[in-house]
């Protein structure tokens, strides 16, 4: 493996130690290297906090080595000020003479100006080591600025004959088809995502809190469809426990497509990434509007004979894995 390759993709791997906790901001990821030894690296932290490259150099116990270093990281280096200051500005001010990124940011806050700020300072940069790895590992920042929307996760699980739930059931619960390992994933994937969305029916029938419960991580922010306002405000998703968006006809045009509408709103409430969990009506919208980037779909080994069928999704099949009795499949957007 060339040495450049070599760093870039440890920046990967450290970087997704901020999935989950960095949103809105991208999970980048920072190493700093002298005569083929680490010397620093660090991740981004939660939101509000530093940023992989401030959080790299500050872990370096010997700054002089700093000026014979070489800075790797997966995105470029900001050149504005946000909630913390330009990365680019820490970059010159230590003298580190050479810079390797995995690839621009294409922000229009940041949009080659950290490069150009650096390359003015005579900083040695080189641009393009593992681009298509570090924009794969980028999605969800890069789908929210380039495609101003989410970046869209669809979930569901159905059972052996198709259905999402059968035709009746005796609670306002949902009716489980998978089994307790595959539950638990799912609290794992809420946690890595800004928010989960569901439609008004799936609130009513199922009565879901949509948090975090075996697993350890942030809420997401729950996104709830309300276009014909009237869900009760006793329900589950409207407790304190996490924050809830309540999309209702004040701002969704029943009368036109509603997928490419809830896009934007989320864009508007600077929402990253969002998990669509149900239900089948819902998810069939993003499908049939091609609002989607990958889908994850459990089968579960029951049978309803009848019910609420399972959306039908024409995707690239990307993985299949088994969680005891239960199939997952993990489909793309091509």
């Amino acid at each position: 493996m060339k040495i450049h390759e070599k760093y870039i993709n440890r920046c990967i791997e450290i970087a997704k130690n901020g999935l989950g906790t960095t949103r809105p901001n991208p999970m980048v990821g920072c190493v700093i290297v002298v005569n083929n030894t680490i010397i620093g690296e660090g991740f981004t932290s939660p939101y509000g906090g530093p940023h992989a490259e401030v959080n790299a150099i500050q872990s370096v116990t010997d700054t002089s080595l700093l000026k014979q270093a070489t800075l790797y990281v997966t995105l470029e280096p900001c050149s504005h000020f946000g909630k913390t200051p330009p990365c680019s500005d820490l970059i010159i001010k230590h003298n580190i003479p050479k810079v390797v990124i995995g690839t621009i940011d294409d922000n229009s806050l940041v949009a080659g100006q950290g490069i150009k700020k650096l390359k003015n300072s005579g900083c040695d940069v080189t641009v393009g080591i593992l681009e298509a790895e570090c924009k794969a590992h980028h999605k969800r920042f890069f789908t929210f600025h380039n495609k101003k929307r989410p970046y869209i996760i669809l979930k569901w699980a159905e059972s052996a004959d198709g259905f999402l739930s059968p035709k009746t059931k005796d609670e306002q619960k949902p009716v489980w088809i998978t089994n307790m390992y595959s539950r638990q994933l799912v609290h794992k994937w809420r946690a890595e995502e800004q928010a989960i969305l569901v439609g008004g029916n799936t609130v009513l029938q199922d009565n879901p809190s949509l948090t975090i419960r075996d697993w350890t991580g942030l809420h997401p922010t729950r996104i709830v469809i309300d276009t014909h306002n009237n869900l009760p405000d006793n329900l589950a998703v409207f407790n304190t426990t996490a924050k809830t968006i309540r999309l209702t006809d004040a701002e969704l045009d029943t009368s036109q497509p509603l997928a490419s509408q809830i896009c934007e709103r989320l864009h508007e409430y600077n929402i990253t990434s969002v998990i669509i969990e149900g239900g089948s009506k819902t998810l069939q919208t993003f499908i049939d509007e091609n609002l989607w980037d990958e889908a994850r779909v459990f089968y579960g080994t029951n049978q309803f004979l009848e019910g609420t069928k399972a959306p039908y999704i024409n995707g690239s099949l990307l993985s299949e894995t088994k969680i005891l009795n239960d199939t997952l499949k993990y489909y793309t957007n091509d």
